[in-house]
């Protein structure tokens, strides 16, 4: 990125810089919030915490690993990337959250170093039954399954994870929201969001990286190739895809932690595991977070250590997304007449959540990560999903 685009690599030194600012804000006794809220108090302004996330945890853990040690110590209380990775994957042991387990996983060997047998013991189970899955879990138990592999036997998660992946890919290179795709109902079926894209893309150029797999390749690329044709022209990444017909279903909200973080994440992978350079995408879409043609409030606030987490239209509770949901389901590309006049996206949601500061130093500090799945350099990763 230095050399393709100066103004880009200062920005992300820059939001890097944030997020170091704003992480220890939402770390409270061990734990990561789910929310820090800006809230109104008499006639002032200020954010709250709220909740507790495993998930948000163990994306922290991933993301602190790629920092010094100062740095770790200096967010986690004295505690380190490593430690968080062990108390999540501690928890993680009784959560029934699919999600929660796989990133847990893939913590404890990226960040702690650690073989979590007893987690990837639970994602076997759950990916070995008929039961549908989430996109996006099964991407992360391959992703996870990939990283542990030089610490301990991740074969069957592999294998499995791959397999369900590769059969929910469409025509288009776009996946659906669950898989099958049918567990999502009839009127949904066809719906994918982004999150569903980039963790797959992500997932399938790590596989590639490991065995390698011209196939998962090939896939990867397809899917990268299609939503950085979709990509909006102010550099927005979209919210919901159509993977039957490769179009978008609604585009807003526009999501903060897809522009800074998610797409370059999977985008770098991509690249490093020896697909397509997607740079010029990447750029475009942290332009966006400083152009931000929709709405003329700053989305980044250093002061706060934020990112204010998305714009989204002025609607009742995403009733977009369920009328384009319904007519595209009835015809591909139909939208209703008048929903951008009637539901402008002119709405800042003011909140930021831990996850998306993680992944930002994953992006943007991980480089590396990729090439050291490769079998000569992590100890061998058996080819487990093979090309017909």
């Amino acid at each position: 990125m230095e050399v393709v685009s100066r103004s880009t690599r200062v920005q992300a030194d820059w939001y890097l810089e944030i997020a170091e600012r704003g992480l220890p804000r939402m770390h409270k006794g061990g734990v990561f919030g789910h929310t820090l809220r800006a809230v109104r108090e008499n006639s002032h302004w200020s954010e709250q915490l709220e909740g507790d996330s495993l998930r948000y945890a163990a994306i922290v853990a991933l993301g602190l690993s790629y920092t010094g040690t100062t740095t770790q110590q200096q967010i986690l209380a004295g505690s380190t990337a490593a430690d968080l990775a062990r108390t999540c994957a501690v928890r993680a042991e009784k959560s029934l959250d699919t999600g929660a387990v796989a990133l847990a996983a893939w913590a404890a060997a990226e960040a702690g170093h650690f073989h979590a047998g007893a987690l990837f013991k639970q994602l076997g189970l759950r990916l070995a039954s008929s039961a549908p899955i989430a996109t996006v879990q099964c991407a992360w138990a391959l992703t996870a399954a990939l990283a542990a592999a030089r610490l301990g036997d991740t074969r069957s998660v592999v294998s499995l994870a791959a397999e369900r992946l590769m059969s929910g890919l469409s025509s288009t290179g776009l996946l659906p929201h669950n898989l099958p795709a049918s567990a999502s109902g009839r009127l949904r079926a066809h719906v994918g969001c982004f999150a569903d894209q980039v963790y797959t893309i992500q997932a399938l150029a790590r596989l590639h990286a490991a065995q390698p797999n011209a196939l998962a390749l090939s896939a990867a690329e397809a899917c990268a190739e299609r939503i950085c044709a979709l990509q909006g022209p102010a550099g927005q990444w979209w919210w919901h895809y159509d993977a039957r017909s490769g179009g978008v279903v609604e585009g807003y909200p526009v999501y903060s932690v897809h522009q800074h973080a998610m797409a370059p994440m999977a985008l770098f992978d991509l690249r490093e595991a020896g697909g397509t350079d997607h740079s010029q995408a990447i750029i475009k879409g942290m332009q966006w977070l400083e152009k931000r043609p929709e709405v003329p409030t700053a989305l980044v606030v250093p002061e706060k250590g934020v990112i204010w987490r998305k714009v989204a239209r002025r609607e009742p509770r995403k009733a977009v997304r369920a009328i384009s949901a319904v007519t595209t389901a009835l015809v591909p590309g139909l939208h209703a007449p008048g929903i951008e006049m009637l539901f402008p996206p002119t709405t800042v949601d003011y909140e930021c959540r831990p996850y998306e500061l993680g992944w930002l130093m994953y992006a943007w500090l991980g480089g590396g990560a990729v090439m050291r799945l490769a079998p000569g350099l992590a100890g061998g990763t058996p080819t487990l999903f093979k090309e017909n």
